[in-house]
Order: structure tokens, then C-alpha cells, then sequence
């Protein structure tokens, strides 16, 4: 499909310090002070009356938002501009699998559980306007067939995130979506008619585009030039801080436990400028050792709802493993005095009870941390010593020194507040015609599909919101001309 990237773009190979700005007509024009250079406008290949959507940020939310603007309103043109690659994140996300969305939270109660900038807000109708459940209808219905795994998270079959990709790009292709690449919007206005005038510049070239769209969707992740544009049309921004994140932990034994992993404990974590106790700071899940410290589901979540407890506390705290969290300590100190009784000649480092399920490397260190030697036989360890044990495995604490990252998989705690959007539409309160969506927005979810979930939604909502609006405007149009 032949059309162009904008209403009026000119282009110039120039260093853009500076600029003197002049109208001719109806065209806008960036003059250099020092530079010469030559312009010449892309005529569109549509009539005036039809209206133009930049999209800035081509990940998730703005690609499926683009697409889903173009389903609803045919004859709106639709630019997505992005300053790397596309669809970057969903390429890493689950380690090259994509983590879809989540399959196991049909009730909006829950699923907005799972958010801690969100969970208040997203009780209302947002995931009734596009849920988990569309989510994966939609790319089934376009041809990526999907799988639930048990815990919730959604994948491909195929186990590859170029299965989504490919999907999402022969969408773009098939609607008549542009995208261009390489490309930052740096600044944005609003013109006396209501108009966006944006300034484009192309990273590798001292070339610089002025583009004016008459709907702006804003879905640049947390990356500040999106941050930027909002302060510049008159939004205002929730520090960023980082969520998602692994804990490094002050144990230098520790580092000997790589790899080990379990299935389920309760971690609790303690900040030291934090004098309230919060529910979040509580979670249960799987949890695995890592050659700097803990990660695993458990730690993630700890680290999305504490994002910014954590951040005031230079991710400094105390971290309580409960390692046996289905027993009770009581029951814990008679298992192991049964096993006493059963095994008294074994050496304790290599008879551990079996209804503890650890691995032979965690019980050396847990017997390290009570200050018995793995050479010592069932007989001679004392009541005191059994005691010990059991308050370790029930009570196990972690000096948290500082945060790792999630892999790749970067995500921020922070943007433009909710209260400034209206979420049944992503429409901003600020200025007609603009929209948010993804984690521009100061939202966030914790690990297993909930990050990508946001960014459908919103984009979905974004998408049919705009393309309602250039149609309205088309009918009008049409009237007038008759």
C-alpha cells in the first residue's frame, strides 16, 4: 500500500541545533542557522479529508495498538516509529518463548492482583474491554496457536517468540501499517488547529522529519524519550525505578548453592526505612540460587511490589526464607527426631529426611549455618542442635545487599500517572487526540505473561478508541463536502 508517513513531512540533512521556525501556507518548516539544506514535501497518496496516527515506540502496545487503529479505521493513516528494533522485548521475553499472557486469572479481581502500580485501577473495566482470554482468541485467530502451562503462563507451541512476532508483522503488512525504524520522535507540540507537530530524527543521519498527525499514541515503554514527549504536552511523570529484579545476598556460602532451586517457600522481606508492614512483602512461590544471590518467581514478585521501598533503601534489607512452608515448626522437629532414632549411626550430611526434599547441597548448608559438622553421626546431635535445625529451615535470613537484573527483561515502576489518562479509553484528560498505552504508563506487573497482558490491553483500547474517532471525523467530513 502506497502512502506516505504523515500529512506533511520534509526532510533535510542538517545538524538541528537551534532552529528558527516559519509557516508557509500550510506547511511547517524547520530552517537551520548554519546549514543549508533542500526540502521537498511527500505528497500523500490519500485525500486531505483522511487523518494520520504516529504511533511512537513499536513494541507490544504500540504495534498491536497501530494494528488494531488500521482494523477499525481502514482509511486512517498509521506510522509507527521506533528508535531500535521492533517488537525487541517480545523477542526475549521467556527466554526466547514469549510469555504471552497469563491463562489463570479469569476473575479481574485477580488479575489486577497481580500489578502493583495498577491493581486499584485495573479493577474497573479494563481487562473487561480486552482481557487475557481475547488476548489469546486473537492470536489464535491468527494463526499462533498457544499453550497454558501450569502455572498460568501462556506460550506458543512452537516455544519460539518468532511464532508472535511473525504474526504481528504479517498483521502491520496485511492492514497497511508503516513502520519506520531508526527513527526517535524528540519533540512534540500542538499546533493553533489542534494538530501534533513532531520532530523525527533518524539516529544514524543528520536528518530530521517535522511530521503533524492528528492522533499521537504514545507506547514507549519506559524509555525516557517517551517520558519526555508527555512532560512536553503536559503531563507530568512518576520517577522511574527499576522492578523486577533479582536480590544479591551478602553469603559468600551462598555462591556454592548455583543452580539450586525450590518448588515453594515463603519469602518475607524486612526494609530498614520501611516501619510498616506491608502483605505484598510476603510472597509464595518457587525460588531458585544464583552464583550472586536469589531469584526465581518468589524474588520477582518481592521485588515488584517493593520496587519502590526498595529503591528508597538502596535495595538494602533482611529477606526470611520459610523453606518447609507446609509444615509446621513442631512437625519439622519430630520428623528429625524420628530420623535420629531410625538412622543414629548414619553421618547427618548424608541422611537427610526425605520429607524435607532438599538436595544434599543445601542441607550441608543448613547444617553449616547451625554449626554442625556433616561428619557427625545421628546419635551425637543434640535436641538444641535438632531444634536448630528445624528454626533454620522455618527461619532462614538473607542480608539483601543489593539488586540484580531480570535477564533482559528490563521493566520500570514509574511514568505517566493513571490518574491522568482515562483508562477506558487510554485518551489523555490533558489534551484531546493523545494516548497512552504499555509501560509509559506508571504500571507494571509482576513475572508470568502480566507486563505483556498490559500492553495488549491498552493497545487493543488505544487502538479501537482512535480508529472510533478518525471515523466519526471521516463521517463528518463526508457531509461537509457534499
Amino acid at each position: 500500500m502506497n502512502f506516505t508517513l504523515a500529512r506533511f513531512v520534509f526532510q533535510f540533512g542538517v545538524s538541528v541545533q537551534s532552529p528558527s521556525i516559519r509557516r508557509n501556507h500550510k506547511y511547517l518548516l524547520l530552517t537551520p542557522t548554519k546549514r543549508k539544506f533542500t526540502s521537498a514535501a511527500i505528497p500523500r497518496a490519500q485525500t486531505s479529508s483522511e487523518e494520520t496516527l504516529v504511533v511512537v515506540g513499536g513494541g507490544a502496545a504500540g504495534v498491536y495498538g497501530a494494528i488494531r487503529a488500521k482494523t477499525v479505521a481502514p482509511k486512517l493513516d498509521v506510522v509507527v516509529i521506533e528508535k531500535g528494533k521492533f517488537l525487541s522485548k517480545v523477542k526475549i521475553s521467556g527466554g526466547g518463548r514469549c510469555n504471552v499472557t497469563n491463562g489463570h486469572c479469569a476473575d479481574n479481581m485477580i488479575l489486577a492482583g497481580n500489578y502493583p502500580r495498577g491493581h486499584k485501577e485495573f479493577r474497573g473495566s479494563f481487562f473487561n474491554l480486552h482481557g487475557p482470554m481475547d488476548t489469546m482468541s486473537w492470536f489464535s485467530d491468527h494463526g499462533v496457536e498457544l499453550k497454558t502451562e501450569e502455572d498460568g503462563r501462556v506460550f506458543p507451541v512452537s516455544d519460539s517468540s518468532s511464532s508472535v512476532i511473525d504474526c504481528l508483522l504479517s498483521e502491520v503488512k496485511h492492514r497497511g501499517v508503516l513502520l519506520q525504524s531508526g527513527k526517535a520522535v524528540t519533540s512534540a507540540s500542538i499546533s493553533a488547529g489542534g494538530k501534533f507537530l513532531l520532530k523525527v530524527e533518524k539516529r544514524t543521519m543528520n536528518l530530521a522529519e517535522c511530521i503533524e498527525a492528528d492522533y499521537l499514541l504514545i507506547a514507549s515503554g519506559s524509555s525516557p524519550q517517551g517520558h519526555s514527549l508527555a512532560i512536553q504536552l503536559g503531563h507530568s511523570i512518576v520517577n522511574p525505578v527499576p522492578s523486577l529484579f533479582t536480590f544479591k545476598i551478602g553469603d559468600s556460602q551462598l555462591t556454592e548453592l548455583s543452580g539450586v532451586s525450590f518448588p515453594k517457600v515463603i519469602a518475607k522481606l524486612k526494609l530498614a526505612n520501611l516501619q510498616r508492614n506491608s502483605p505484598h512483602l510476603t510472597q509464595v512461590g518457587p525460588m531458585l540460587v544464583t552464583h550472586w544471590g536469589l531469584s526465581g518467581p518468589v524474588i520477582l514478585r518481592l521485588s515488584a511490589w517493593g520496587a519502590r521501598d526498595m529503591f528508597g533503601s538502596s535495595y538494602k534489607g533482611i529477606l526470611t526464607v520459610d523453606f518447609i512452608p507446609d509444615s509446621h515448626r513442631e512437625d519439622i522437629k519430630s520428623i528429625l527426631s524420628q530420623h535420629k532414632n531410625r538412622f543414629v549411626k548414619q553421618k547427618v550430611l548424608n541422611s537427610c529426611p526425605m520429607e524435607f526434599n532438599l538436595v544434599k547441597r543445601f542441607w550441608k548448608y543448613i547444617l553449616d549455618r547451625v554449626g554442625l559438622d556433616g561428619d557427625t553421626s545421628w546419635a551425637s546431635i543434640s535436641n538444641n542442635s535438632l531444634i536448630s535445625i528445624a528454626d533454620i529451615l522455618k527461619h532462614c535470613t538473607f542480608e539483601v545487599t543489593g539488586k540484580g537484573q531480570f535477564k533482559d527483561e528490563f521493566v520500570t515502576a514509574g511514568g505517566v500517572p493513571l490518574s491522568e489518562i482515562s483508562l477506558n479509553t487510554m485518551e489523555s484528560k490533558i489534551h484531546p487526540h493523545l494516548f497512552f498505552a504499555g509501560e509509559v504508563l506508571n504500571i507494571d506487573g509482576v513475572t508470568g505473561g502480566f507486563n505483556f497482558q498490559n500492553a495488549w490491553s491498552g493497545g487493543y483500547i488505544a487502538g479501537t478508541s482512535i480508529g472510533k474517532l478518525s471515523n466519526d471525523a471521516t463521517l463528518i467530513q463526508e457531509a461537509l463536502d457534499l
